[in-house]
C-alpha cells in the first residue's frame, strides 16, 4: 500500500494506455508513475515500502549525483541533469532528476521542481500524454532536452548581442558578461557531457528492453543532446575569440590616448625648455629691462610650436 500522504510524495499516476491517467490505487498496479521528493527525511522508507532493493534506494537519495545509468536485472537506474528555472535559481545549477524504470513501473525522484515534469504530468491529466512507461520515459528525457535547447539558444542570442556591441561600442561591463557566459557554459557543459553518455547506455539497453520504434526515439533524443553539447563547445569558442577582440580593442585604445599624450608632451617639450630656462632666478637673464621681452619670448614659443607641429604633420605621425 503507497502512503499518499507521506511528505516526500508529490504525486502518482496509473496511464491508461491511450493518453490518460487514473487514480493511483492501491495494491498491485501497471503502468505506473510515482514522483517523490528525496529532500523529506521520509524517502528511504517510503522507496523501500515500494520494493526496491536497498542499494537503489541508496542511489536515489544520495545528494550529489551525476549523470549515468546503471543497469541491473531488476530494472534500470538513470541520472540525469535538468535546466534549473525555478524563480530565483540559475539556470546553470541544473536540477538533479533520478528514474528507476522497471516493467510496469517508473519512479522519479527529486529534490527540486522540474518543470519538465510538470508539463508531461498537464498532459497526462488532459488525455494527451505518454501511454506507456517506454513513452513516459523518453518524453521526460525529450522535455528536458527542450529546455536545454531553449537555454542553449539563449546564450547564443546573448553572445550575439555582445559580439553586434564589441564591434559599435566598447562597453565597460562586457568583459565581465563574456566571462560570465563562459562560466555558464562550464557549469552546464559539466553535466551535459557525462548525460550523453548516460544517455547511451541506456539506449543499448533499451534494444532489447523497450517495444519497436522507441530505442530509435531515444537515439533521437540522445542525438539532441550531443548537438547541444557541440553548441555549447562552440559557443565557448566564439566567447573566446571574443574576449580576444575586447582586449585587443581595449589596448587599442589604450595606446591611442598614450600616443595623443605623447604628440601633446612632444609639442610641449620644447616650450618647456625655453620657459625652464627663463624661469631661472639668476642675474644676467636678457630681457629682464625690455617690457617687450614677454611678448618676444612667447612669439618665439608659438613658432616653436607651429614649428614642432609642421615637422610631426610632415612626418605624418598624426
Amino acid at each position: 500500500m503507497i502512503e499518499i500522504n507521506d511528505p516526500c510524495f508529490v504525486f502518482g499516476l496509473n496511464l491508461d494506455s491511450i493518453g490518460g491517467v487514473t487514480n493511483l490505487n492501491d495494491g498491485a498496479m501497471g503502468n505506473s508513475w510515482i514522483h517523490i521528493d528525496y529532500g523529506h527525511s521520509t524517502a528511504n522508507n517510503f522507496l523501500n515500502s515500494l520494493g526496491l532493493p536497498e542499494r537503489i534506494v541508496n542511489s536515489l537519495v544520495q545528494p550529489d549525483t551525476r549523470p549515468r545509468t546503471v543497469i541491473s536485472k531488476e530494472g534500470a537506474l538513470v541520472f540525469i541533469r535538468g535546466i534549473n528555472l525555478n524563480p530565483g535559481a540559475d539556470p546553470e545549477d541544473m536540477v538533479s532528476l533520478r528514474m528507476w524504470i522497471e516493467e510496469g513501473r517508473l519512479i522519479t525522484v527529486r529534490q527540486r521542481p522540474l518543470l519538465s515534469l510538470q508539463d508531461i504530468r498537464s498532459e497526462l491529466l488532459s488525455g494527451d500524454g505518454p501511454i506507456s512507461i517506454p513513452d513516459l520515459v523518453i518524453s521526460i528525457i525529450g522535455r528536458i532536452a527542450n529546455r536545454i535547447s531553449d537555454y542553449v539558444n539563449g546564450i547564443e542570442d546573448q553572445l550575439e548581442d555582445l559580439e553586434i556591441s564589441t564591434q559599435t561600442q566598447h562597453e565597460q561591463g562586457a568583459r565581465s558578461r563574456i566571462s560570465g557566459i563562459r562560466r555558464e557554459i562550464a557549469s552546464v557543459r559539466r553535466y551535459l557531457a557525462p548525460q550523453r553518455e548516460a544517455l547511451d547506455s541506456l539506449y543499448t539497453h533499451s534494444m532489447t528492453s523497450m517495444p519497436e520504434g522507441y530505442p530509435y526515439r531515444l537515439r533521437e533524443q540522445m542525438d539532441r543532446m550531443t548537438r547541444y553539447l557541440e553548441d555549447l563547445d562552440l559557443v565557448r569558442e566564439r566567447t573566446l575569440v571574443l574576449q580576444e577582440e575586447w582586449m585587443n580593442i581595449a589596448m587599442e585604445q589604450q595606446n591611442s590616448r598614450m600616443y595623443a599624450l605623447s604628440i601633446v608632451a612632444l609639442i610641449f617639450l620644447p616650450i618647456t625648455f625655453v620657459t625652464g630656462i627663463f624661469g631661472m632666478n639668476v642675474a644676467g637673464l636678457p630681457g629682464i629691462e625690455n617690457p617687450d621681452a614677454f611678448f618676444m619670448v612667447t612669439g618665439v614659443m608659438t613658432v616653436i610650436s607651429i614649428v614642432v607641429i609642421g615637422i610631426l604633420k610632415f612626418k605624418r605621425w598624426f
